[in-house]
């Protein structure tokens, strides 16, 4: 039997956001009952990305009481999948490379805080990993399992690539869909999907090359028999793991009670670090780079021109982490990159209203034939959701990226090339409210800006 309830939330001037609540099975009932100790929190990213896309939902916790040493963020070594699970592939994880880095970490956090048990929460193929653990042997480790945008029923589901984890009908996936319940007795389930936006829940292919093919998958992919699933309306594949209304249900859901606050609380004064990765071959890791220097300028938030010299400066040893950095929470910022056999990187940021250890750095990609006959190259970047038109007020120097799509939200950034001219203009990127000024720097000098939004 399943029972299921709808409601419509609107505000004034935002998109409603419909909330189907389906509760089945006795363990989705097992949330924390308010009152009751929160237990420590596991962050789980997803394909390709980093732990530091947790950042605003560490500081939305900590803005709630819960303590930063009662939470871990994990950062997998390889965070790219194979295409075959069971064949190697340089700078790839398998799905059993994923279940021992994550089982680990669930070790390390409860010999930190000496909880018992621990909640995990994941986005996308972060998701896998948490299904695999708790199924094979670590179910007793874990409270609460909530998985954001998760494809628990594939990205596709077709007779073919039957060792890629993300085939439904897949060896990976058939393995932990198995039985009339899709989840593990004894831990609680929440599952958070998007109504029509996430673009790996589409019945349509085009969004994985195969324009006009049947995937065999459908907006309901991410939702398990068994748990506790809720449709957060129009939020993309990222945004229902990072989005302040992901938050809320996060929240809810471990602590068994509604946040106190959705907004983020600032410190009075702010400390800065993080690692530097590299992309060894073209594909994203987190293996440290060694041997980067990393300048930080405080920058006027209208022009992105520098207000004096360098706060900090850093090299990174074996480790690849810089750090830390005393900063005001009301100061933009710039940071400057400069990693082997990369493109000199100028971050612009939004001020950092707390402390964080995850301020991660990423040289930007290496300047190509699209490139060839720019004065300055500018990236507009949102790692924690994408850009939707006509969704989202999205304007970079003033008008709509020609190479953001409209409709279901597919791009995490938009290029603006220069021409002769704009080299040291000030370049505006602006998403909703979120607005950085970037300063355009010399391509032939092999520099690249990045406005890299936070919210």
């Amino acid at each position: 039997m399943k029972l299921s309830r709808r409601t419509i939330l609107q505000g004034a001037g935002s998109l409603p956001f419909a909330i189907a609540s389906l509760r089945t099975g006795a363990w989705a009932q097992s949330a924390a009952a308010p009152g009751t100790e929160v237990p420590p929190i596991l962050f789980v990213h997803g394909n390709g990305d980093y732990d530091a896309l947790w950042m605003t939902t560490l500081w939305r916790m900590e803005s709630n009481g819960i303590a930063r040493d009662r939470m871990m963020a994990i950062n997998f070594t390889d965070p790219n999948a194979r295409t075959d699970d069971k064949v190697e592939q340089a700078n790839r994880s398998s799905t059993e490379d994923q279940r021992r880095e994550l089982a680990a970490a669930i070790a390390e956090l409860k010999r930190r805080t000496g909880a018992p048990r621990v909640a995990l929460v994941g986005s996308s193929r972060g998701g896998y990993a948490i299904r695999n653990v708790i199924k094979n042997g670590g179910a007793g480790d874990v409270s609460h399992a909530v998985l954001c945008g998760t494809p628990n029923h594939g990205v596709f589901a077709t007779d073919d690539q039957p060792n890629n984890e993300f085939n439904g009908r897949g060896v990976f996936l058939r393995g932990l869909n198995e039985g009339e319940n899709e989840v593990t007795p004894g831990v609680a389930f929440l599952t958070l999907r998007s109504d029509g936006m996430d673009k790996y829940a589409q019945a349509d292919g085009r969004f994985i090359g195969k324009p006009g093919t049947s995937t065999g998958v459908t907006v309901e992919g991410p939702e398990l028999k068994g748990a506790t699933n809720l449709v957060l309306g129009a939020l993309d594949h990222r945004e229902v793991a990072f989005h302040p209304r992901a938050f809320r249900e996060i929240y809810k859901f471990i602590a068994g009670r509604e946040p106190a606050r959705i907004a983020i609380l600032p410190d009075p004064s702010v400390r800065l670090s993080g690692l530097v990765t590299g992309t060894p071959g073209g594909v994203p890791t987190n293996r440290p780079v060694t041997g980067a220097t990393i300048d930080i300028f405080r920058v006027d938030p209208e022009t992105g021109e520098r207000n004096g010299g360098a706060l900090h400066n850093a090299n990174t040893g074996a480790d690849g982490r810089w750090g830390p950095a005393q900063v005001d929470p009301a100061w933009s910022l710039e940071f400057v990159l400069t990693s082997p056999d990369a493109p000199t990187t100028h971050i612009y940021r939004s001020p950092f209203p707390r402390s964080s250890d995850v301020v991660h750095l990423r040289a930007a990609r290496p300047l190509g034939p699209a490139d060839k006959d720019a004065a300055a190259v500018v990236i507009m970047s949102r790692p924690r959701g994408y850009f939707g038109l006509p969704r989202d007020v999205v304007l970079l120097d003033g008008k709509e990226p020609a190479d953001v799509k409209p409709g279901v939200p597919t791009d995490s950034a938009a290029t603006l090339r220069l021409p002769a001219g704009g080299v040291g203009r000030n370049i505006v990127a602006e998403f909703g409210e979120e607005r950085i000024v970037a300063r355009a720097w010399p391509a032939p000098e092999n520099r690249i800006a990045i406005a890299e939004l936070t919210y």
